[in-house]
């Protein structure tokens, strides 16, 4: 398959995740997560999220947003998101059948929740009618590549705990955002008044498996057996662990995420002024979201995997990832010239 646009999560694995999981892949090691990969590899979230941070591996994104709401929340309550909200477009429905909350979705021009939106939805608490709002979900970076301030992130925080509600966030690609912000992942999560996190890398070099962290631990305190019910223990699970330790130990998390972004900035660059190409939200971390001529996108797509994001208003999503090259952006756009030029 031709090095495409669709996803960060369509690239390789980085060789460190590799090597650590052929190191680990010695003797026995005790099963679901009772080892010392992990154990280790728990006190290293510690030193990047707090003390306080309770750690959990499971296999996927889906599986982590779906846990982590279902330690928020009961049937009978609601999850604030943004109607773009990865939790509510592409999860299946799975939050809802597994957790049976209701989504409460706000329509953003740009992705993001505010205090003032979410205020919209805070209505109807003791009223047995209408399911309780319970939990605001945000996603950093967006699902249309833009970014939470801290201080945007802490008023929403502020918001929730002030109505007895949690704060979560979807973390799939938090290290281009904080990366992007140069913060670390304590300052944007933690210190911010999060109450749980999603946190992925396979966007960023991982092989598999994300993780779900407990910034909050009276929250994890039943965890353990709502993830075995979730279908989300791993038995061998070191080999999850290992992956998130050459993620976080020597700053691979940086390096990969400093690269997609770069890569994302320069695919920006080079199309912003291409004739009949529109980009429509700020390039922040590593996706560029452009509008062009539907004939130009569907030749180009002949040619390079990427999504359609608007098809009634044919906006597309270009997304780099770690192992994209300056090539891979140059044969790109040249591919795209051409075909604006020959109409």
């Amino acid at each position: 398959m031709k090095r495409g646009f669709g996803s960060d999560n369509h690239s390789g694995i980085s060789p460190e995740v590799l090597k650590a999981i052929t190191e680990a892949n010695v003797e026995h090691a005790l099963a679901y997560g009772d080892d010392e990969y992990c154990a280790r590899v728990e006190q290293l979230f510690k030193q990047h999220f707090g003390n306080q941070a309770v750690v959990s591996f499971v296999f996927n994104g889906t599986g982590a947003n779906t846990l982590a709401i279902d330690a928020m929340v009961r049937s009978h309550e609601a999850v604030i998101c943004a109607e773009t909200a990865h939790v509510n477009v592409d999860e299946c429905g799975a939050p809802q059948r597994i957790v049976g909350c209701r989504m409460l979705t706000i329509a953003t021009p740009d992705g993001k929740l505010t205090p003032e939106l979410v205020k919209t939805r805070l209505h109807g608490f003791g009223f047995e009618h209408h399911s309780q709002p319970k939990a605001i979900t945000i996603t950093q970076s967006t699902e249309l590549g833009t970014l939470y301030t801290i201080n945007e992130i802490k008023a929403l925080a502020d918001l929730a705990h002030e109505y007895g509600m949690y704060l979560h966030v979807d973390g799939a690609r938090l290290a281009n955002a904080a990366v992007a912000l140069n913060r670390t992942f304590k300052e944007m999560t933690a210190d911010a008044g999060v109450d749980v996190l999603s946190f992925g890398g396979t966007k960023n070099g991982l092989m598999i498996g994300e993780s779900v962290v407990f910034l909050n631990p009276e929250l994890a305190k039943d965890y353990k057996y709502r993830r075995k019910q979730g279908l989300q223990l791993c038995s061998k699970m070191r080999f999850l662990a290992v992956q998130f330790e050459a993620y976080l130990k020597d700053g691979l998390w940086r390096k990969n995420a400093e690269h997609s972004n770069r890569m994302a900035q320069l695919l920006y660059n080079k199309v912003k002024d291409v004739p009949q190409v529109e980009v429509v939200y700020p390039v922040q971390v590593n996706g560029v979201f452009v509008k062009l001529p539907r004939k130009v996108w569907t030749e180009l797509q002949k040619q390079y995997f990427f999504y359609d994001w608007d098809i009634d208003n044919d906006v597309v999503r270009w997304m780099c990832s770690f192992d994209t090259t300056e090539d891979d952006i140059n044969n790109f756009v040249n591919s795209l010239k051409t075909l604006i030029a020959n109409g």
